[in-house]
């Protein structure tokens, strides 16, 4: 109750504070006219590029700062000065949020925004103005390294959790920054893939998110990606960038490049790149003079080949920015670092975005009179925060499952602990080890095997970098180090045996699925997630996470590898699958998932009824009542779909157009109002270069997931 408290005081701090007043922006701009006038044409450029590992330049003179970045996008990157050696005897453990996709499981926007108020005020706290964060590219293969720190394959989901993330960032009047615009699918071949696909393909499904986030969340700054598109670099894509972030959106804020992203100073200056950060040029330390927003661009203005007023645009931004969040002028609140609310919100994050996958005969919630446990697993006791390439954290703590189990249950039950399996590189499924776990399994009267993904075999060290991590994909979807041997091998011994699963999800289990009771997929839960998850498998807590992507039964069955392309090169990386990403694939084209997208198990139960749908102007008002019919206290996420009958173009069987998470006490009904305006029923039309309504007879789905489909109604529109 007390953590339910806090969350709510927090969300109340207002969203108001993220947006700025006409005349507030109107007297910063005549500000920023002022200094312009000022500043030389080499104190400009000094301005659009880095000067060190994470900031770029200011001009001391007139009290311009260097705007200061640090990754996230789950916490406040280690500490490393102006080089990239980490400092030592320094205060960097603060919170390690639960990664993207955990966040995205919740369903719960105001999560998001209470995620995002702890990264602005442990960023300002450290002294930064920029988090690099939320990272909200589409989930278009399991293979994906960095899909743990992405949310999800639907792109109304995504926009709907990263306007609270970012929001609660800004809030604390820190910018947020979100990346990696766009099409940053893969990390096989990042810095040389040419992607390509159709216009609706870009509009309907990769777009969104990033939309959302500027024209809902007001973002301060995107990050450009790595890959190319349509045989540009995204971060200086004139059709990306000029066309539609500053054109058709009207992104007044700062478009910077990931690091190394930029190759070209003339598609840089005049296709919207506004900050260079990192460079492809040689290694640490930089030649930043050397940059292609440096020195090069000073020549270019003297010369005449470019115009000063480019440039003016990219330095205007940036000040923009540093006044609306008091870098210039003005005083910033404090900020708090590693504190017990945070922490809370952390918890909070976990024990709502754990997913019940599976709960047979009702293995679950263990009881608390159970007085044996055989823990199983290297993934029990692993430490993640440290993990995954630049989104790596120092926490002030980490809960292993393991020490979350061992704390909840105290002296009362006998917990013991076999490895199971060893995280090394090339390493098979041990006999030793299987052995001793299903032998401890056996005298156990409960079995929880903890596998899954992992961050790399020594994640200290970049060169170990291996599945969930930054520039390196999985080689495919199979269980890594012997695990499928060692889950077989336990739950022959004791069928009580309950897997979680650690990771971002997609990972084979049709060796044992079928022979295990419960399943729990527990992503990477943050520096309490051991405790979260503790608490979830003796029903503490009431699992109401569920999937923000669906979990195939194979890599072969994936649209991105049925019908596209992947790798991809540097010529071709063909979105063939379109705009059939994810369930949109699996729904029409009859492929059944392991787990479908939407889908979480509760340990109560919900019973839907009295659907209505009502024309309201050119919006759609959807009514209907959600009742809890257990016993225990719960949530249930009520997911609308949408499906038109007749299409006049190729159409998903249905699409996530609208949701709500609702909290129940045992008997409770509440009723449950979704609204469905105009563009919930468009396709985009290539011809008319427009989103468009087809006149006809809509199905509105209502459910549990996207298979599990409760009530239906129809409308004519």
């Amino acid at each position: 109750m007390k953590r339910k408290c806090f969350l709510y005081n927090l969300l109340l701090v207002g969203v108001a504070s993220c947006a700025f007043t006409t005349s507030f922006a109107q007297n910063n701009e005549a500000k920023i006219e002022a200094l312009l006038k000022k500043m030389t044409l080499e104190e400009k450029v000094n301005m659009i590029h880095g000067v060190s590992s994470f900031n770029s330049g200011g001009v001391a003179r007139l009290g311009i700062p260097e705007l200061v970045t640090s990754d996230g996008p789950h916490g406040v990157r280690i500490e490393h000065g102006r080089d990239w050696t980490p400092d030592k005897n320094v205060f960097d453990s603060g919170t390690y949020l639960p990664t993207g996709n955990t966040l995205a499981a919740t369903w719960n926007p105001q999560l998001g925004f209470a995620y995002g108020k702890v990264l602005g005020s442990e960023a300002k706290y450290r002294g930064k103005d920029v988090i690099l964060g939320p990272g909200i590219n589409i989930i278009r293969t399991p293979l994906n390294g960095r899909n743990f720190e992405y949310m999800s394959e639907d792109p109304y989901l995504i926009a709907k959790m990263v306007v609270g993330y970012v929001q609660g960032v800004q809030s604390e009047g820190i910018s947020a920054c979100v990346k990696h615009y766009m099409a940053n699918n893969q990390e096989t071949k990042r810095t040389t893939v040419n992607v390509l696909m159709s216009e609706r393909a870009l509009r309907e499904i990769y777009l969104p998110g990033f939309k959302a986030a500027v024209v809902e969340g007001k973002v301060n700054t995107i990050m450009g990606a790595y890959n190319k598109f349509r045989g540009q670099y995204c971060t200086h894509n004139d059709y990306l960038v000029n066309k539609i972030l500053k054109g058709e959106w009207g992104f007044k804020g700062i478009m910077m490049s990931d690091w190394g992203a930029v190759h070209n100073t003339l598609e840089a200056i005049n296709n919207g790149t506004d900050l260079e950060m990192g460079t492809d040029i040689g290694t640490p330390p930089f030649p930043y003079n050397k940059f292609y927003l440096a020195d090069t661009v000073v020549r270019l203005v003297k010369s005449g080949k470019v115009a000063e007023t480019l440039i003016n645009d990219k330095v205007r931004r940036i000040l923009r920015i540093m006044y609306q969040t008091n870098m210039i002028e003005g005083k910033r609140t404090p900020g708090y670092y590693g504190t017990k609310n945070h922490q809370m919100v952390a918890q909070a994050v976990a024990e709502e975005g754990i997913v019940l996958l599976k709960n047979e005969q009702r293995l679950l919630p263990l009881s608390r009179d159970v007085q044996s446990i055989a823990v199983i697993g290297e993934n029990a006791f692993r430490k993640n925060a440290l993990g995954g390439g630049s989104s790596q954290v120092k926490p002030t703590y980490e809960i292993t499952p393991l020490v979350g189990l061992q704390q909840l249950v105290g002296n009362k039950t006998n917990i013991t602990y076999s490895r199971g399996f060893k995280i090394e590189r090339n390493a098979k499924a041990d006999p030793k080890l299987i052995q001793e776990a299903a032998a401890a399994a056996a005298k156990a009267e409960v079995a929880i095997v903890v596998g899954g993904w992992v961050h790399g075999y020594n994640y200290s060290n970049w060169d170990d970098n291996a599945y969930d991590a930054e520039g390196i994909d999985k080689p495919d979807m199979k269980m890594p180090f012997g695990q499928d041997e060692l889950i077989e091998a336990v739950v022959k011994a004791n069928p009580n045996t309950i897997v979680v699963l650690m990771g971002a999800g997609g990972i084979e289990m049709g060796r044992w699925v079928n022979k295990t009771k419960s399943i729990v997929q527990a992503w990477y839960p943050g520096m309490d997630g051991g405790t979260a998850l503790a608490r979830l498998l003796f029903g503490e807590v009431n699992p109401s996470g569920k999937l923000p992507m669906s979990l195939p039964k194979k890599l072969e069955d994936c649209p991105a590898h049925k019908l596209g392309d992947f790798p991809g090169d540097s010529i071709a990386l063909n979105y063939k699958e379109d705009i059939f990403v994810g369930y949109r694939y699996y729904d029409t084209y009859k492929i059944a998932p392991e787990f479908a997208f939407g889908h979480g198990l509760s340990y109560t139960t919900f019973e839907y009824s009295a659907l209505t749908a009502t024309k309201k102007g050119t919006a759609v008002t959807v009514t209907l009542n959600i009742r809890n019919a257990g016993k225990m206290a719960g949530a249930e996420v009520v997911q609308l779909y949408v499906k038109e009958q007749a299409p006049s173009v190729p159409r998903p069987e249905k699409e996530l157009k609208g949701f709500q998470k609702i909290q129940l006490q045992p008997g409770e009904s509440k009723k449950v109002t979704l609204t469905l305006p105009a563009d919930a029923f468009q396709y985009f039309d290539e011809k008319a270069n427009k989103f468009v309504l087809h006149p006809g007879k809509f199905q509105l789905l209502v459910g549990s997931s996207s298979k599990d489909i409760r009530l239906s109604t129809s409308i004519v529109l």
